[in-house]
């Protein structure tokens, strides 16, 4: 039994119609129980007021309902707004304002609920409910919020025709087996998840949800992977990195793991040497790509020849089928059917990063990159300040934002330290305090920070540390000088531990 993405409907409904679909912690379903759920979580939705093109959003946390009722918008044809609830409630309130929403579905509780003050009234049936109105795009599959530069999350539309494409990909390419059994740890707001979505619904698999909490390196975590029998390890590098810390993370332990699918960051060489040596039976494939572009727009297996060729950055692969990446005065492009509807409502940034080529949608990326020989594709990180922390996408501009909503109105840079191969280790922030002494600056600065920053930021966008300064330098275009910023960082850490060490 398997989704038909093209159709929104169930199939082959008498192949392994009792075969598991979900398996959570709260529940496991059977294709069976999942096509009778999604059917009506599907009711529900209309009685609501949802119907096709109005999106809906989903809340929650690895929860069975969760799928079901992304499952249930596909069959309805109401585009679904992952919202996990690592998001702040403001964060999802300023989602809702977006999409003019007042309704979504709590997959904790299993029930819609409302947020007032949202939405507009709309008369259905003779009465007044309040819901989102329909999208200007139709036939939108999902809809997801990444990190926006003004300090609002900003709607990726992506259509039904761009995640049957990425079915297909994955059917065709990635060689997974009938029915593969997919890993999911990344948040359903975090467009990572969507391979084992997709990949779960089309190919007719399992998608096993393991929260948070769940996925700490251990015993616990390898033997649910185990009982599974996980075939598809859906991850960012970092992810399988801190795995890597337990011995037993290895093929004899789970030897039904033949795929490490990645995506979300750099892939290190060093950790694709380790994994080849801990799973030697298992294909590497890493894959690069935005939010815009369905997931991942580029592709490459990553083997012995490929490690020996390339020892010190991988490549990021060749352009999946259907499309083209290539590159424009050093910045990677991507042009394919499943390259994004646009951003919602905002006709300014869709003039500036969306073109056509060749008759298809295209999309600059602002990453920089190059084409080598034979098509093969490299990146050389952003152009912007945007910036990927363990696989999350982060504008620093939503931080900086967080930070001057802070009594006072912080005028604050959120500053990236690098590793020495260019990924981020962690975020800081500089606070502009104008006091001409230390005492003053260190007085400027709110005890409680952190949990005003929670009250808008996700956890894993808040700071490490908070930093006063007299005046944030600038760079000759008038912009925060972020470099000098970390560098000025590194050189008063560099200070403090030799001063330690008796200097």
């Amino acid at each position: 039994m398997r989704f038909d993405l093209a159709e929104s409907r169930f199939v082959e409904t008498d192949l392994r119609a009792d075969a598991p679909a979900v398996i959570a912690a709260d529940a496991t379903l059977s294709w069976r129980e999942l096509a009778a759920a999604a059917t009506v979580w599907r009711d529900a939705a209309l009685a609501e007021g949802f119907g096709r093109d109005v999106p809906v959003i989903v809340r929650g946390h690895k929860e069975a309902a969760f799928f079901v009722a992304m499952a249930g918008a596909l069959l309805l044809g109401a585009p679904f707004v992952p919202v996990d609830s690592v998001y702040p409630d403001e964060r999802m309130r300023r989602i809702a304002r977006t999409l003019d929403a007042s309704v979504y579905f709590d997959a904790r509780r299993g029930r819609f609920e409302r947020l007032n003050g949202v939405a507009h009234a709309v008369r259905i049936q003779g009465r007044v409910e309040t819901r989102a109105p329909a999208l200007r795009e139709t036939n939108v599959a999902y809809v997801q919020f990444t990190s926006g530069t003004t300090g609002d999350p900003k709607g990726v539309q992506i259509g039904r025709e761009s995640v049957a494409s990425l079915a297909q990909w994955m059917e065709e390419d990635f060689a997974l087996g009938p029915a593969p059994v997919f890993l999911n740890q990344a948040p359903f707001s975090f467009d990572l998840s969507m391979y084992e979505v997709f990949g779960t619904l089309a190919l007719g698999g399992t998608i096993v949800m393991m929260s948070r909490a769940a996925c700490l390196p251990g015993a616990a975590f390898v033997e649910a992977l185990a009982r599974a029998r996980v075939s598809t390890w859906v991850s960012t590098p970092s992810f399988a990195q801190q795995q890597l810390l337990d011995p037993r993370f290895a093929q004899a332990a789970l030897p039904s793991l033949d795929t490490f699918l990645f995506c979300g960051e750099t892939l290190p060489v060093s950790l694709a040497r380790r994994l080849r040596e801990r799973f030697p039976k298992a294909r590497i494939i890493n894959t690069y790509g935005p939010t815009e572009a369905t997931v991942a727009a580029t592709w490459i297996v990553v083997d012995d020849a490929v490690l020996d060729a390339h020892p010190e950055r991988l490549p990021i692969g060749f352009a999946r089928r259907g499309g083209s990446v290539f590159v424009e005065q050093g910045e990677l492009c991507i042009a394919g059917p499943y390259v994004m509807r646009g951003y919602l409502n905002r006709a300014d940034l869709n003039v500036t990063r969306m073109f056509s080529r060749d008759g298809a949608r295209a999309f600059r990326t602002g990453d920089l990159g190059h084409v080598a020989a034979g098509g093969l594709l490299f990146c050389h990180g952003r152009m912007d300040d945007q910036v990927k922390l363990n696989g999350y996408r982060i504008e620093l501009a939503e931080i900086d934002a967080a930070l001057a909503a802070m009594p006072g109105g912080a005028h604050a840079a959120a500053v990236p330290l690098r590793r020495p191969d260019g990924s981020v280790a962690r975020i800081v922030a500089f606070v502009e305090t104008g006091a001409n002494d230390a005492q003053g600056a260190r007085l400027a600065l709110p005890t409680d920070w952190r949990a005003r920053l929670g009250e808008r930021l996700p956890p894993y966008m808040i700071p490490s540390e908070l930093i006063a300064c007299r005046m944030l330098p600038l760079t000759i275009n008038a912009k925060i000088d972020r470099a000098r910023l970390a560098d000025d960082y590194r050189h008063a850490m560099f200070e403090s531990v030799t001063d330690g060490h008796g200097r």
